[in-house]
């Protein structure tokens, strides 16, 4: 199948980026003093075995998940699909066929949905990881659907040409 557009992007916001390296530099710091320099680590330590565990979940695991989970969208004639890794095994097919209208908007991620990831209001669904520009989706019998893109013209003109193809 032609793809007619395809985007794929991951978390970059720096304050995230901050809490997610400072919470794993955190958790090392406490591995290194108390397991390799035999101090004790906070007023109750852990165990050596519990702080090896969460240096390698939350030191290692955490940093890795954020930087792995990314949010992929593809256009295709007659369908747009969304995968938001790890979260979605297969992708979302959108049909396009379902679509009453569709726009290019700029959002506010925080006021609007809560924040960035997939979010769910009221007033319908969004993926999206970063920035405040996409294209929202409104459908004959369903909320509508915002897709949040770094390239939201691109995907706008790829939507109107998959519908033009069907």
């Amino acid at each position: 199948m032609e793809v007619l557009f395809r985007e794929r992007q991951r978390f970059r916001q720096v304050w995230l980026w901050v809490i997610i390296l400072g919470v794993a530099i955190l958790i090392w710091t406490g591995f290194v003093y108390q397991v390799l320099l035999g101090g004790a680590f906070g007023n109750k330590p852990a165990s050596d075995m519990q702080l090896a565990i969460l240096a390698a979940l939350i030191g290692v695991g955490l940093p890795y998940f954020f930087y792995k989970m990314s949010l992929t969208t593809e256009v295709y004639p007659g369908e747009l699909q969304v995968r938001f890794w790890p979260f979605h095994l297969k992708p979302v097919t959108v049909p396009l066929h379902e679509l009453r209208e569709y726009e290019q908007v700029t959002y506010n991620p925080i006021g609007e949905y809560g924040g960035w990831g997939i979010r769910w209001t009221f007033n319908g669904k969004a993926y999206n990881v970063y920035g405040n520009r996409g294209v929202k989706l409104y459908f004959y019998n369903r909320k509508p659907l915002l897709i949040g893109s770094q390239r939201a013209d691109e995907l706008f003109k790829a939507i109107t040409l998959a519908r033009q193809k069907v």
